[in-house]
């Protein structure tokens, strides 16, 4: 499972032209599912993203969580994150899970960040054609790939 974070001031997602959800300060996590996750992939990364201490405390350090700071979280599904670029130049996303094996682990990652977070997650649509925009804090942007734990 890889996601990329991204600390945002706002950042929302549409389909078809009309805005699905919208978030304010907060984390924006595009979320890449692959054939090999597992529950316990969802599990670790759902922690690993909500205790991220990457926002600003009253230093000017970054100390604090999505958590800390009462941020939101937008989860938009991309198969892409998992595209090889080892062969000529169109990327193979072999490696992406199918709907039928992606859907559940999206909906669980979801469930999952809402429990740590207390509060809804918002999302895109899993499948669509999104267009998603944001305005990147800092910028901050922070790859995570669960088969790199270590």
């Amino acid at each position: 499972m890889k996601a990329v974070v991204q600390r945002v001031s706002s950042a929302s997602v549409a389909v078809e032209g009309v805005v699905k959800s919208s978030i304010d300060a907060g984390l924006l996590i595009l979320l890449g599912i692959e054939n090999a996750d597992t529950p316990e992939d969802i599990e670790w990364l759902a922690a690993k993203i909500v205790n991220l201490r990457i926002f600003n405390d009253e230093n000017g350090l970054m100390n604090l969580s999505v958590q800390d700071i009462g941020g939101q979280l937008l989860v938009v599904s991309q198969f892409t994150l998992h595209a090889s670029t080892k062969k000529g130049n169109r990327p193979s996303f072999i490696a992406a899970a199918r709907p039928e094996i992606a859907i559940p682990l999206y909906e669980q990652f979801i469930q999952t960040t809402q429990h740590l977070m207390n509060k809804p997650v918002l999302t895109g649509e899993f499948g669509a054609n999104m267009q998603v925009a944001l305005c990147n804090n800092g910028p901050v942007t922070i790859v995570i790939d669960t088969k790199n734990k270590v």
